[in-house]
């Protein structure tokens, strides 16, 4: 998909051509410029030449239906992956990548063990939506939210993150509200700062997975430079300046985060009125499994006994490796 060159090939058109365009690409969300029927042939036989609008993706689908994962080989061969869940409520999340690989090594994911590549292009990271936008016009459905919490650390690529977020969000194109929109990060407290003076109400998610310094550099390497009290005072800022809920998550592996003391030291930090954790199961990479359910569920007790705000996502797609860097690292 080629997006890059589309304004160049429109030079000398008539302006009311951008509103057609726009319209068949983010509403009408057409795969082929013959799709464009409002377009001129020769215009439209121009542009499937010079900008095609083909992903090259390969699918991959649950057994429960619920959710799909794609596979997508960008132009230089690099390759990155997308996932799409439905809820139980109806919604339908994308959760995108930011880069192609991803440089913080987190001993508990699998995109961390392949390392890092490149940071994505806003067309790349908005191809993603666009992929699964088509798959889900074609059974009447919409994307209803858009998560950045694929490949990557989304604040190491700031700029083309909040790019593709504003473009996504233009009433004139796909028209997703800001509020539609969640970033999550390790814990780049610039990036933490610098969203907080963003005039779009963007919601904000902390990868935490651990209690304590200690714990945390051990899982998560990052946690060295951008040490969790310091992480801590960085969203403590941001909620006094923007007024809006964070969310905590926390990947449940059995044996190293998952103690009752674990959950009762994370409560000390989580008990604050605009703070959420949301408990998520893992999806098994070598070297760690999930916490059990009973596991799990006395995690949660005691989180909500402190009079923390919890919630627990549903484990999505385990039978076609739907946690970050599988699909990618089997294939290289």
């Amino acid at each position: 998909m080629n997006f890059e060159r589309i304004d160049e090939l429109l030079l000398g058109e008539p302006v009311y051509r951008i509103k057609q365009i726009k319209k068949a690409l983010y509403q009408d969300l057409i795969d082929d410029w013959s799709q464009a029927t409002t377009l001129p042939l020769i215009l439209r036989e121009k542009l499937n030449k010079e900008s095609p609008l083909a992903i090259d993706a390969e699918l991959f689908e649950s057994d429960d239906k619920k959710t799909v994962k794609a596979l997508i080989t960008l132009k230089d061969g690099v390759k990155i992956e997308t996932v799409l869940m439905e809820h139980k409520d109806g919604r339908n999340t994308v959760c995108v990548s930011s880069q192609a690989g991803c440089a913080l090594a987190c001993a508990f994911c699998a995109t961390g063990k392949a390392g890092f590549k490149r940071n994505l292009t806003a067309f790349e990271i908005a191809q993603q939506v666009f992929l699964f936008g088509r798959y889900l016009k074609k059974i009447k459905q919409k994307i209803t939210n858009i998560v950045f919490m694929g490949m990557g650390e989304p604040f190491l690529n700031y700029d083309n993150v909040l790019n593709t977020i504003k473009f996504l969000n233009d009433p004139d194109g796909f028209g997703l509200g800001a509020r539609n929109f969640s970033i999550s990060t390790s814990g780049i407290i610039e990036g933490i700062r610098k969203l907080s003076t963003e005039r779009m109400e963007i919601n904000l998610a902390i990868s935490l997975h651990a209690p304590n310094q200690k714990l945390r550099s051990d899982l998560m390497p990052i946690n060295k430079k951008y040490p969790i009290g310091k992480v801590l005072e960085a969203v403590a800022e941001y909620v006094r300046t923007r007024k809006r809920r964070v969310m905590f998550e926390y990947v449940m592996i059995s044996g190293v985060n998952d103690s009752n003391k674990d959950a009762n030291e994370l409560a000390k930090i989580m008990k604050k009125p605009l703070y959420f954790v949301n408990l998520i199961s893992l999806n098994p990479v070598p070297g760690f499994e999930p916490s059990t359910s009973e596991r799990t569920e006395k995690f949660k007790t005691i989180l909500l006994e402190h009079g923390v705000q919890v919630t627990q996502r549903y484990r999505f797609g385990q039978d076609i490796d739907a946690a970050c860097g599988q699909l990618a690292g089997k294939d290289e």
